[in-house]
């Protein structure tokens, strides 16, 4: 699969790390897009009180900065048609990152985060069956050369993800605005998805590009008709797809990053999974099955925040216990996009649908 390059990965050599801060007007666009990801540059600009070619404008500098972008990403609920692991890497000295760039390059590794602790990486590995996913851990991480060690948790659960967090920069009648507008399913839509074939899959790809790429342009791209295009968007984003508006995460005002391993007893986990969803500071909370069934993805302002939110934990919800934590020093690719070390997208390698 080849790498689709954003702009900042051509940018001129020694352009600086710094991402600086978004303006109110960067930060209301973005949080729009989160809600609605394909909402009308009209309604965007109307919702903010902003001239649409504005809004426009802002977001396509954004997005050719790689600071924010719209991508997709299969619905990867049914556990029939995909098994999620969490992979823990352990590798040689100093080869973390080479063992991270080389894993990056494959579809089926849609996460990878460099961390401190008791391990050098976590990664989440797709596969359509547990004999896969034993494959993949084999075949692609443990023959990377690098890798001492591997240890993978199966997921069997993902209460939220990343998709539904939001930055908080629009009230509470400029969200109403945005989410009653989003479109409503029509009767095809709605109805039992069709077999995925090639287009489905072309569809996947250049929305992973540009999740808001124009029905023109994905017709055109597609070498199909714009009333195909149209009725098929429709039916993908009903069913098989999601679209999410990401951001470089020292932009959103939570620059850290940290992951907890944890066990609550069985008969209170669903329970706490959900409420651990609530917190704002939780990105996504993966049920597992192993040595820990709770693996936690939070965002914090400062590092003396990993302690104090493992304390939080701990006053909150008493039948939970953190066993591990690691800090993450960078993530190197997030739901398939790449990412510098300042968290810019310099590229992307779309994600594959289980059925592709």
């Amino acid at each position: 699969m080849a790498v689709q390059e954003s702009a900042t990965a051509r940018q001129r050599p020694g352009a600086p790390d710094e991402l600086g801060e978004l303006d109110e007007l960067d930060r209301g666009i973005v949080h729009a897009l989160q809600i609605q990801p394909r909402a009308p540059w009209t309604l965007v600009g109307e919702v903010l009180r902003v001239n649409p070619v504005t809004t426009a404008r802002r977001w396509h500098r954004l997005e050719e900065a790689g600071l924010a972008w719209v991508t997709a990403y299969p619905r990867l609920t049914d556990t029939r048609l995909v098994v999620t692991g969490l992979v823990e890497v352990d590798t040689v000295p100093g080869a973390a990152e080479d063992v991270a760039l080389a894993l990056a390059a494959d579809p089926a590794v849609p996460n990878i985060k460099l961390t401190a602790g008791g391990r050098d990486m976590v990664a989440a590995v797709q596969a359509r069956s547990l004999d896969e996913l034993s494959r993949l851990s084999t075949y692609v991480i443990q023959r990377t050369p690098g890798v001492r060690a591997t240890r993978t948790h199966i997921s069997t659960g993902l209460p939220t993800d990343g998709s539904g967090w939001r930055l908080r920069s629009l009230d509470a009648e400029q969200c109403a605005r945005m989410e009653a507008s989003a479109p409503g399913l029509s009767a095809t839509a709605s109805a039992a998805p069709a077999r995925w074939d090639s287009l489905d899959a072309r569809l996947l790809e250049l929305l992973s590009v540009d999740g808001r790429m124009s029905l023109r342009d994905l017709a055109q791209a597609s070498d199909a008709a714009l009333t195909t295009v149209r009725r098929r968007m429709q039916s993908l984003l009903s069913s098989r797809l999601r679209l999410r508006c990401d951001l470089a995460r020292p932009l959103s005002g939570w620059p850290l990053s940290a992951v907890y391993f944890a066990s609550v007893p069985g008969q209170y986990l669903e329970e706490t999974s959900r409420v651990l969803s609530d917190l704002r500071e939780v990105r996504s909370c993966s049920i597992t099955a192993g040595p820990h069934n709770l693996v936690i993805d939070v965002w914090l302002r400062a590092l003396h925040d990993v302690h104090a939110f493992e304390a939080h934990l701990s006053r909150g919800f008493r039948r939970l216990t953190v066993s591990d934590r690691s800090v993450v020093l960078r993530t190197v690719k997030h739901m398939g996009r790449l990412l510098d070390r300042s968290g810019r997208s310099t590229g992307v390698v779309p994600l594959r649908h289980p059925e592709d």
